[in-house]
């Protein structure tokens, strides 16, 4: 089969034929139909998230399962099924505890080889997963059945994107009806935020990004105000819409900089609640004020996966889009096939697209 491995870091994608492993008792073989292209793929290309070489790289997909192992229960061939990039194994403490995004398997399931190439050396995938290729060999942990007529472009931002946003808005903030919501970068996952909102009820939703192309998409998406922080201090101006006070619940949603932490933290209001909600830097830090922290009694959260239980949220997430609630449509920016998957790269890094999604393998 043809797939994308990151093999030097910085270097761009090399498409290649190689062989998925066979399933074992408990993996399944997954057909992709589609995978999305995420800022976090680049952040391992470039070597903001430091990942070792020899590996697909892909992680937002959908497909259909063609093969499975003698011990798998929990979906069976021909079924439509969405990656999750963290596995849910439904044993482990966290798993029992409704928090499958914090899965104790996650590590042993990402660090599993997945297959060879053609020179003999074995590969790994990207979380365990690999979507940047025409199939993948995953645990059963990692997939999960859907039951829609959903299209997989669209399906497969839910393996990542969407479930990140919204249930960063849903499960993580539980952002309340009538709340002001604020939005640190408007990308695939900052709009999926922002929906999030919009889904719970939120009074006003203040869309913030550099430049003015994100206003109309913001808008479209349910945003009230937008915020250009290129045209003065973005706290200064949330304060200003908001009469002074600051937002309910202010999300970021950029790369972890110490400055829009900051800037996060400085437009959260008294008693309201900061979210982080991209991935940073390892050694990452940003400092604030311990007696503002007292005083405000603001209440900071981290967000993984959007604290998403996925055997409940990928189902929840394609009700709400079979019902026109949620808008996944807009979000697809362009289909392309695996050998763009580098011209993908560079779209984002230009800020030209919401989501590149590859649907021809």
């Amino acid at each position: 089969m043809r797939a994308a491995l990151f093999l030097e870091t910085g270097g761009d994608l090399s498409i290649e034929n190689v062989e998925p492993t066979a399933p074992g008792p408990r993996d399944v073989l997954v057909q992709l139909e589609a995978s999305g292209v995420c800022h976090s793929d680049l952040s391992i290309k470039n070597g903001f998230v430091p990942m070792m070489p020899g590996m697909i790289l892909g992680h937002e997909g959908a497909g259909v399962v063609v093969d499975v192992g003698a011990e798998v229960t929990k979906v069976k061939k021909g079924d439509k099924v969405i990656a999750s990039f963290i596995p849910a194994c439904g044993v482990c403490i966290p798993c029992l505890g409704d928090k499958s995004h914090l899965c104790d398997s996650e590590l042993e399931v990402m660090m599993a080889g997945r297959g060879t190439r053609a020179d003999g050396s074995g590969y790994t995938a990207m979380t365990g997963l690999g979507t940047f290729a025409e199939a993948m060999t995953v645990n059963q942990s990692s997939v999960v059945k859907v039951e829609t007529d959903v299209p997989f472009d669209q399906l497969a931002l839910i393996g990542c994107g969407v479930t990140t946003g919204v249930g960063a808005a849903l499960n993580t903030a539980k952002v309340h009806p009538g709340a002001t919501v604020a939005i640190i970068g408007c990308g695939g996952v900052g709009l999926s935020v922002l929906q999030g909102a919009r889904i719970a009820g939120a009074s006003r939703i203040i869309a913030i990004d550099q430049g003015e192309e994100k206003r109309a998409v913001s808008t479209s998406q349910g945003a009230t105000d937008y915020v250009d922080g290129l045209q003065g201090d973005p706290v200064a101006q949330v304060m200003q819409l908001t009469s002074g006070r600051g937002a309910d619940y202010v999300f970021e949603v950029t790369i972890g900089s110490p400055e829009a932490l900051a800037q996060a933290y400085g437009m959260t209001r008294k008693g309201g609640t900061m979210v982080m909600v991209s991935m940073p830097r390892m050694e990452g830090q940003f400092a604030i004020s311990t007696f503002d922290l007292f005083y405000s009694e603001k209440t900071i959260k981290g967000c993984k996966y959007g604290s998403a239980q996925v055997r409940r949220d990928f189902q929840r997430f394609v009700d709400l889009t079979e019902t026109g609630r949620l808008d996944l449509g807009n979000m697809v920016s362009r289909h392309i096939k695996l050998d763009e998957v580098n011209d993908a790269f560079g779209a984002m890094e230009r800020r030209e697209v919401v989501r590149s999604v590859i649907t021809s393998f």
